[in-house]
């Protein structure tokens, strides 16, 4: 099977060719320049550089993938959530293609494709799902945070969410306080290695409730409220180091923590970690530390998965039509709001 996947949800514009499980070429552009002057994502600038960008990212992973349009069996896309211009602009790019070709249509939840990315080897990249095994998994970006119980290929149930802020929303917008450019976290990332994360004691909200549900705000500002009492720290480096590494201990102290008693809670051997959170160094050694000690396996989708990208689309897509989907739909419109436990295959969370 010969696969062309599209992701449009948020700020990068992604295409992919995937045949037979092995992603043929993945071309990814990025919008981080455009919006870094605002802050953070616009939409209607990036509807208008998905625009731009679709026709010749697409064109590159074509020409990357040495496929012809032909050559093509199935088409896929991002259908949600994510932000609704920018998914439009791929989904009915999309079914305009599925359309022309009269090939099938697979419209893609974002967030189960994040499911799929720990199982993408990176060297050479294709699935791995001779691996699979039951897992606990963790999706952790910019927009999202959450913890899934992945029962199997075709089933999972979703645990818990964040009530506020997303992991990745409390990085920007710390960073924002402390005036590092957009996106911050990956700029934490860098001052904290040369912080000391237990220079000061900020909160772990929610980490001793009993439920699997996230918080961030809380800690956003008490951030706040510490600059406001000390403005001076700003102005020299490693005082900011150690506060990027305080701030950034909290966050993982607490993704790690219910991560790993969830893990317990459900009896699965294997944990999993996307989304582009999942890039951070100290979430990764973390992890894999605390795994270690439960003899628990790890595995963490590589960086070049972590971020919005139109392989981990394809991947599914191919699974889903391995498995006989047959529910096609050219005149389907995107679900911007769309939950991950209204996908197929999810069931609720258990009470």
């Amino acid at each position: 099977m010969t696969l062309l996947a599209i992701e449009t949800s948020c700020d990068e514009t992604s295409a992919a060719v995937i045949r037979n499980g092995s992603i043929r070429s993945n071309v990814i552009s990025s919008q981080i320049r455009l919006h870094a002057e605002y802050g953070g994502v616009v939409p209607e600038l990036a509807a208008r550089e998905h625009l731009r960008n679709l026709m010749p990212v697409a064109r590159a992973a074509m020409q990357g993938a040495r496929v012809e349009p032909q050559d093509l069996e199935a088409v896929a896309a991002t259908r949600g959530p994510g932000l609704p211009s920018a998914l439009m602009i791929g989904f009915k790019a999309a079914q305009s293609v599925a359309f022309v070709l009269r090939k099938p249509l697979v419209g893609i939840h974002h967030h189960e494709a994040h499911l799929y990315s720990p199982w993408i080897a990176a060297d050479p990249p294709g699935a791995d799902f001779g691996a699979f095994a039951a897992n606990v998994a963790l999706i952790v970006s910019g927009g999202h945070t959450l913890l899934v119980q992945v029962e199997n290929e075709s089933k999972y149930r979703l645990l818990g969410t964040t009530v506020d802020d997303a992991a990745g929303e409390c990085f920007d917008k710390i960073g924002k306080l402390i005036g590092l450019p957009y996106p911050a976290g990956p700029e934490i990332d860098r001052l904290a290695e040369s912080g000391n994360p237990r220079a000061f004691d900020f909160p772990r909200p929610m980490i001793h409730d009993p439920n699997d549900d996230f918080s961030f705000s809380g800690l956003k500002t008490s951030v706040r409220y510490f600059l406001r009492d000390h403005p001076a720290l700003l102005n020299l480096r490693q005082p900011v180091c150690d506060l990027c590494a305080s701030v950034q201990a909290a966050i993982v102290d607490v993704l790690v923590t219910k991560t790993m008693r969830a893990a317990a809670r459900c009896r699965v051997s294997t944990v999993t970690a996307s989304g582009g959170v999942t890039c951070n160094r100290v979430l990764r050694r973390e992890l894999a530390s605390a795994c270690q000690r439960a003899g628990i396996r790890l595995r963490l989708a590589e960086p070049a998965f972590c971020t919005d990208n139109a392989a981990m689309i394809g991947i599914l897509a191919e699974r889903k039509l391995l498995a006989g989907m047959k529910d096609f739909d050219l005149d389907s419109e995107v679900l911007p709001g769309w939950q991950l436990d209204e996908a197929p295959g999810a069931t609720a969370a258990a009470v």
